[in-house]
């Protein structure tokens, strides 16, 4: 097409050949070339014969004139084709007066590139080379892309075509069961993977105007094409992807090896280059990456400082192949050899050095990545500057493609081969014990129950009415004893222990239906579900009278039923004797938990973490297999073992495990980075990026997740495309010994145009209940399910002595908060998370390199909470100063979190500075959002107010305590500031629940003691002292209280 100025302006169009022309009637018809545009007709050509080849020489000229004043405008070029029309003339019959003709086909010819100041069409041409057998590469090449306008997105899924010309029957271009299915961007692995770029994306690929490809090439890799591929991606890891615009020639049928000559040819037209990152075929399993990578001009400097490449493809190496026919039927539309011979010339010479061997900085290196040059041929200066290419960059083009191999470049450990080597590596989980049952224990164990149960009621009783039976003795007549019992069901009820007995008692009758009626299975009618439910009742009720007719009244009057903890509430002692150092009762409690539920592998891995507090890796090691042993696919405790192994250097066996947890939790953020940190440690580049990559996917699935899930629940949702299914890459490095096929797919082309924070939630003990006077606080977390509400305890006691209640301070020398953002919001990060929980296993030793990484990470960096965990590993070391230091840089960048301020008043409360550690857990607890461990702040801050003698604050604040978590501290607290205050009653309550929770604690008797004393009650005042004794109270101040009140009272001392 020419485009020639005039008064208006003149447009022609010229049909020079036709090729692969059919006839009806033979195949050497007559046919002629209509031309029409905007429904006028722009004239026919001559009528030519079709040689037998198909081709005709037609070289039929047609125009027209547009003006932007009137007549045809430019608009009308923008909007309408030209529309060529081959016709077949057809020979006359007889008795036929006029000629017939069919119409064989049409072209439609785009006249916007006549806008765009074209004056012929052209199109884009995108090449790549592979490694092949040998030293040369083999180049892929796709072209012939089709011009999009915009408007509409192109169907997904859609089938790839070969990339060959001259395939003539419908459909067959297609290739078999091969289609383009796409994938969110999130899962992509280019550079255009991220929520922000999802809106210019959608505009790119649906509004703007584009070049669509849909190519699928394939070629063959040898084993040893393999090992070059591989040593080349480690090398290199980025991969030159070059795109240049050609000239639209078609090249006839049966003349694949004579291309014609353009007058374009003799340069290369907007040379770009796409820079891909081809790592990930390095990972264990992966046989495909897919992604958008953007298009930079191509710059010699440039590609060979990213891609150590020093030969262009369509500049340097293209042309030899492609004149030689060699690419594997693509035909390319350059036509000749592209480097002059001055180019030639000036490059022999510059790789003449003393070495042999050409010098970066002076051979011109090309590249293979989508970017666009202008390349100097003639004479030219060495190429430096590219401003056609630097369009592509300014419109901020893109190139889609994907890579995918036949077979992984590195192959994968199957997960049945991980599960086997952990059940190797774990002893088998002992069978569990047989309990002998059968009918007759059935019954006894309901008597038994009924026995108990019956003791309890009359104990309430007597508790309730006793005084009221010894004055009336046996004079109590019948209406006063129906009022009691109404006052008995009423108390039973209110209280809950009428419900606490029918549990009690559930276990006995679900034992005696089964085993004495045999029922295990549901009732065929509603009629034989009554029946049986009188029969068994008649049968219970006769029983009952059997087990209390077999109690005497001697037996009520015996020893008061123990009240038993719970399994939280044996957590929660273990807990406070750890914080105090005292690591023998804390082992007891954790080994008390682990008798009661041995199967129960929550209990095995809280008592590994406290072995890994104190220090003792191998019992920790023990523990935390056992725990897996009762469960081989709990992925917490797998990633502890791995944990395990790494601190006891067993990396091979670490391998396993943090390989194993990520094959059977996917989308696990802390099983990926920990998996990395251990690749961090081999000195495994590669692998660590891969872990750490994928990482950083499933947190912000996550966090895409949360946002949604947090939008819905506001009534505000927005839209947000679902990840797909994450596969786990992990496995042994290695190469492939067998051969490799790659299919390279160029799916969608060039386009040209234009975190929400993450809140930590840290459980306390699930035993805590929320002040009535705060409103609860939600919080999103990301944290494993399966670590469960485990509070991190390693702060170490230095406490210097003071006069009150000093084995209650001694109680409270250790706390080791975990620290969680309060009021502040940052950008969650995979380091982050991976910090918390080895903070919360107390796997401290790891920490530091976490830390490391957290601060150089893009979302990371110096923030609130990597400033919390630093003071606390100070903490951990008794270094006051550091930690000080740490502290106020954290206040600095978050005033109002309460953790803050919670961590400062341990500071300083370890310190000895209770002045100070006062005013700042006062601060704490003034805050709407409570900091993660209010339990010892309200312990220590009651501690303080004893010892400042300001009683009615010390209660107030040791009963909040004692509604959130109970213990026997709280309790003993909240007894000491009732019996300072003289409420002898309240402090003999409170002292009487901390007995009950632990009947062990010297202080809680030498307090009981002093209340007996006070009352005048002789007898539990020497039994309660006898116990201090016996307990070896270490408090001389308290003990000397106790001897000067006995003194004054006269009794108390059996010893006197």
């Amino acid at each position: 097409m020419e485009q020639v100025p005039s008064i208006g302006k003149l447009v022609q169009i010229t049909v020079t050949d036709g090729y692969d022309l059919r006839g009806y009637k033979g195949d050497t018809p007559v046919t002629f070339i209509h031309a029409e545009f905007n429904q006028m007709a722009l004239g026919d050509s001559a009528k030519i014969t079709v040689s037998p080849e198909g081709t005709a020489k037609y070289n039929f000229t047609s125009s027209f004139e547009f003006n932007p004043e009137g007549g045809i405008t430019l608009d009308d070029l923008a909007h309408n084709p030209v529309f060529l029309t081959v016709t077949e003339v057809l020979r006359k019959e007889k008795k036929q007066k006029d000629e017939k003709s069919l119409i064989l086909g049409q072209a439609v010819v785009d006249l916007l590139p006549l806008l765009e100041g074209q004056i012929s069409p052209q199109n884009y041409m995108v090449g790549l080379q592979i490694p092949s057998l040998g030293e040369k590469d083999y180049p892929i090449l796709f072209k012939n892309g089709t011009l999009k306008l915009g408007g509409e997105r192109e169907p997904i899924p859609r089938p790839k075509k070969w990339p060959i010309a001259n395939i003539l029957a419908p459909g067959a271009n297609n290739i078999p069961d091969a289609y383009i299915v796409g994938g969110p961007y999130e899962e992509e692995e280019g550079e255009l993977n991220h929520p922000e770029d999802r809106e210019f994306r959608n505009q790119a690929e649906t509004l703007k105007k584009r070049i669509i490809w849909d190519l699928e090439s394939r070629c063959y890799l040898h084993p040893s094409a393999v090992v070059s591929f591989q040593k080349r991606i480690a090398d290199c890891q980025l991969w030159p992807v070059e795109i240049i615009r050609v000239p639209l020639v078609t090249v006839p049928k049966g003349k694949a090896g004579k291309i014609e000559k353009t007058e374009d040819e003799g340069q290369l037209s907007f040379h770009g280059v796409a820079y891909v990152n081809m790592v990930p075929l390095l990972y264990p399993g992966v046989k495909r990456i897919r992604g958008a990578f953007h298009v930079y001009p191509y710059l010699d400097s440039t590609v060979y400082e990213k891609t150590k490449w020093l030969f262009s493809l369509f500049r340097d190496t293209g042309h030899h192949l492609i004149l030689n026919n060699k690419i594997g039927g693509i035909n390319s539309p350059l036509s000749k050899p592209l480097i002059s011979k001055n180019m030639k010339e000036d490059k022999t010479a510059k790789e003449k050095n003393t070495d042999g061997k050409p010098k970066p900085g002076d051979v011109q290196a090309p590249s293979i990545k989508s970017q666009s040059s202008d390349t100097p041929l003639e004479g030219e200066p060495p190429l430096s500057h590219n401003s056609e290419g630097q369009q592509y960059y300014e419109a901020g083009t893109y190139i889609v493609l994907e890579i995918q191999l036949d077979k992984a470049l590195v192959p994968k450990r199957m997960p049945e081969e991980l599960a086997r080597r952990v059940k190797e590596m774990i002893p088998p989980r002992p069978p569990l014990t047989r309990r002998t049952g059968g009918a007759q224990k059935a019954v006894g164990d309901y008597h038994m129950q009924i026995k108990s149960i019956s003791r309890a009621i009359l104990s309430e009783y007597y508790r309730m009415f006793g005084k009221q039976v010894t004055e009336l003795g046996n004079d109590i007549d019948t209406e006063t004893l129906e009022e009691q019992k109404c006052q008995l069901n009423y108390e039973l009820n209110c209280s809950g222990k009428y419900f606490a007995f029918k549990e009690q008692l559930k276990h006995a009758v679900v034992k005696i239906v089964r085993e004495k009626y045999l029922r295990t299975t549901s009732f065929e009618s509603q009629e034989e579900l009554q029946t049986f439910i009188s029969e068994l009742y008649v049968f219970l009720v006769d029983q009952m009278h059997v087990a209390l007719n077999q109690t005497m009244p001697d037996d009520v009057q015996g020893p008061i039923q123990t009240i038993k903890t719970s399994s939280e509430q044996l957590r929660l002692f273990a807990f406070e004797a750890e914080v105090s150092e005292n690591f023998e009762m804390a082992a007891v409690y954790y080994e008390e938990r682990l008798v009661r539920e041995p199967q129960n592998l929550d209990h095995w891995l809280d008592y590994g973490a406290f072995c890994l507090l104190i220090e003792d890796n191998i019992k920790a090691q023990e523990c935390f297999r056992k725990a897996l042993s009762l469960n081989e696919s709990h992925v917490h405790s797998l990633l502890l073992c791995g944990v395990l192994a790494v601190l006891l250097e067993n990396y091979e066996e670490a391998e396993i495990f943090f390989e194993d947890a990520t094959c059977l939790e996917p989308t696990n953020v802390i099983a990926w980075t920990l998996l990395g940190l251990y690749y961090e440690i081999q000195n495994n580049d590669i692998r660590m990026e891969m872990a750490f990559h994928e990482a950083s996917k499933q947190l912000q699935a996550h966090m895409l997740q949360s946002r949604v899930t947090k939008q819905k629940s506001s009534g505000i949702v927005e839209y947000a495309e679902e990840g797909g299914k994450i596969e786990s890459s992990l496995g042994p490095w290695g190469t492939t010994n067998d051969s490799s096929a790659t299919a390279i797919k160029v799916e969608a082309p060039a386009g040209a145009g234009a975190a929400l924070s993450i809140l930590d939630e840290f459980l306390e003990d699930s035993t805590k209940l929320q002040s009535e006077s705060r409103e609860p606080i939600l919080t999103t977390q990301f944290q494993d399910p399966s670590i469960g509400p485990k509070t991190s305890n390693t702060f170490f006691k230095e406490i210097p002595p003071k006069k009150e209640a000093s084995k209650c301070e001694d109680s409270l020398g250790n706390l080791h908060p975990v620290p969680q953002p309060g009021v502040s919001q940052s950008p969650t990060t995979i380091f982050m998370e991976t910090i918390r929980f080895l903070m919360k296993v107390n796997a401290v030793q790891y920490v530091h390199r976490v830390l490391a990484h957290e601060l150089l990470a893009p979302q990371g960096g110096p923030s609130c909470e990597y400033y919390l965990v630093l003071a606390q590993t100070h903490l951990l070391k008794k270094d006051f100063a550091k930690a000080e230091e740490y502290l106020q840089q954290a206040v600095q960048m978050d005033y109002l979190n309460p953790n803050v301020w919670g961590m400062k008043g341990h500071l300083y409360f370890l310190s000895g500075n209770h002045a100070e550690a006062k005013a700042c857990y006062e601060r704490t607890v003034s805050f709407i959002v409570d900091a993660s461990e209010m339990h010892f702040i309200f312990l220590r801050l009651g501690l303080i107010y004893l010892e400042e003698k300001e009683y009615e604050k010390a209660k107030k604040t040791y009963l909040q305590a004692c509604k959130r978590s109970p213990s026997c501290l709280t309790w003993l607290g909240a007894g000491i500031a009732c019996y300072r205050l003289g409420e002898l009653t309240e402090a003999e309550d409170a002292l009487s629940e901390a007995n009950v929770l632990n009947n062990h604690n010297a202080e809680v008797w030498a307090y009981l003691a002093l209340v007996s004393l006070k009352a005048g009650r002789q007898l539990e005042a020497e039994q309660a002292y006898k116990y201090t004794i016996k307990l070896k109270l270490k408090d001389e101040a308290l003990l000397a209280e106790i001897h000067t009140l006995q003194e004054a009272v006269g009794f108390g001392n059996p010893s006197f």
